[in-house]
């Protein structure tokens, strides 16, 4: 098997974003469903900006169409992984506490393929930063965002899911 695949645009991704986007689907703005985002995050750059800013590329035109305040109204943190901790992102979604990110996690992971391509992106010990947060559009849809850091490749991944 091989450290890397090459995506439909010709560019060279590392095997875990692939086998997560094969799971959960390729980056979209689609605003609905899941999508998939590897790219290279600076360590100037917060986690949590450039998570917003994924959440904002999903949404693409309804963005704008329904409001910044009905898309941030849902948007915090709800979980940050420990720097010492080994990872289980199965684990950790199944604990999580707010009772509307809860909500979602069963459907994050009865994804077919789905817990194992999110082992392979979030628990691997190269991920430094890993957080959770909760979306919406203030009404009807709900989901996550799981966004993590390699720090020694300066690349993110995040996966959104979101549902009505």
């Amino acid at each position: 098997m091989t450290d890397q695949s090459a995506g439909k645009s010709g560019a060279i991704r590392p095997e875990y974003a692939a086998a997560l986007e094969a799971a959960y689907g390729a980056p979209s703005q689609a605003a609905f469903g899941s999508a998939v985002f590897c790219e290279p995050l600076p360590s100037t750059v917060s986690l949590e900006h450039a998570a917003l800013e994924r959440y904002r590329f999903f949404t693409g035109k309804l963005w704008d169409r329904y409001g910044e305040d009905a898309w941030m109204g849902p948007w915090r943190q709800v979980y940050s992984r420990p720097v010492s901790s080994r990872g289980d992102i199965a684990a950790e979604l199944r604990a999580l506490e707010d009772r509307g990110a809860a909500m979602s996690v069963s459907m994050v992971l009865d994804v077919e393929g789905g817990e194992a391509a999110l082992a392979t992106a979030f628990d691997d010990p190269a991920v430094s930063e890993l957080a959770v947060f909760t979306l919406g559009d203030g009404g009807a849809m709900s989901g996550l965002l799981v966004a993590a850091r390699r720090q020694e490749t300066d690349q993110a991944i995040f996966l959104v899911f979101l549902l009505d």
